[in-house]
């Protein structure tokens, strides 16, 4: 049976894994930072017509720049982050937040470029940095998992990337980076090369803080990426966008591919936007349980990290692995993505959060008998 390194593959895919979590047939699911919540009918049936609308169309090519859907994204920015000047011009959307750091990887990495992180972070900004053959610097983080403004405007300083992603709040640890950070390592890197700065906001609508979007005024060398997946609970979408100088939007088609946004993806979208409110009403009630969460195992005597997000992550222990699988065998599913010590649990609906509490508890037992 051929390996794929028996293939003619690149050099530096040779012996690595893709990206996945493993989905395992147990009563809850509590890995992948999903929105627990399923769709309000209400929304399903709009999807349903719009979807049919646009299925009388599907002879033609759907709109090549989604221009519909980037200018009801731009007003959705608008309206929750501060009524800023934002329109479809700083808007670009793709196939999740994944592609979208693709393109930007694409567009200012590639061969002879580098970006930096700061780790633990979002592993697919390494995983797509590689596959568009932009090196990669692992840059630091303090012990508690914030960003030290110091130590990481030297790295920049001293490494000169090309792109500088900054997480917030970060996956996996849940973190916040407060924007004179954000601010600080900008500037370092337009000093040093200059550089595109990428703010991953995934998870922003779960934060206690702001968006950092007000910060893109003057910048125009800022990115503020964001997606559909979590507070609109629409991960099967595949929808991410971003906001930037109309400069950058421009940068990005270059390398995009040519109708890469379906129509069906584009009508989805559209309809979902029709229901923000509601839809931001479960993001409401994740916060609620997210912060049930952290005190529920505080009180049990784990460390939590501060969480801007919709999971939390708790330790520490002697072996993560195989605590992972004590709560595994209590039928919950939690992520042991690497970090030392440590595990990450999603924020689910009440009775799913009771289950992996209850879980947990158990585990306490085992390991104090």
């Amino acid at each position: 049976m051929t390996h794929i390194d028996d293939l003619p593959v690149r050099d530096e895919l040779r012996g690595k894994s893709p990206y996945g979590a493993p989905q395992l047939d147990v009563p809850v699911h509590l890995n992948t930072n999903e929105n627990p919540y399923p769709l309000p009918e209400p929304l399903v049936e709009r999807i349903t017509e719009r979807v049919r609308e646009a299925a009388r169309g599907l002879n033609r090519y759907p709109d090549r720049d989604a221009v519909e859907l980037r200018t009801e994204l731009a007003a959705y920015l608008r309206r929750t982050a501060g009524d800023l000047p934002l329109t479809v011009a700083n808007v670009w959307a793709a196939n999740g937040s994944n592609e979208v750091i693709q393109q930007l990887l694409q567009t200012f990495g590639g061969p002879g470029r580098t970006a930096i992180g700061f780790e633990p972070s979002y592993s697919m900004h390494n995983l797509i940095a590689r596959g568009t053959s932009t090196g990669w610097i692992s840059g630091p983080r303090n012990e508690d998992f914030t960003i030290d403004a110091d130590a990481a405007a030297r790295a920049i300083t001293e490494r000169r990337p090309d792109v500088v992603f900054i997480t917030t709040p970060n996956n996996p640890t849940g973190t916040a980076v407060d924007a004179a950070t954000v601010v600080r390592l900008y500037d370092a890197a337009q000093a040093a090369r200059p550089s595109l700065v990428v703010v991953d906001e995934a998870y922003v609508e779960f934060s206690h803080h702001p968006s950092l979007l007000p910060l893109l005024a003057g910048r125009p060398n800022l990115v503020v990426s964001r997606t559909m997946s979590k507070a609109f609970g629409a991960a099967g979408l595949r929808l991410g966008y971003l906001a930037a100088d109309p400069a950058v939007v421009d940068a990005v088609q270059l390398v995009r591919l040519p109708y890469h946004l379906s129509a069906v993806t584009q009508a989805t979208a559209l309809a979902a936007l029709e229901h923000t409110d509601t839809l931001l009403g479960y993001v409401e009630r994740l916060k609620t349980e997210r912060d049930r969460l952290v005190t529920e195992l505080r009180a049990m005597g784990f460390e939590v990290t501060e969480s801007d997000a919709n999971f939390v992550q708790f330790g520490v222990f002697e072996d993560a692995h195989r605590a992972w699988r004590t709560i595994l065998d209590q039928g919950v599913l939690v992520r042991d993505n690497g970090v030392p010590g440590r595990l990450r649990v999603t924020a689910g609906t009440p009775s799913e959060n009771d289950a992996f509490l209850d879980a947990v508890r158990k585990l306490t037992k085992e390991q104090s008998a």
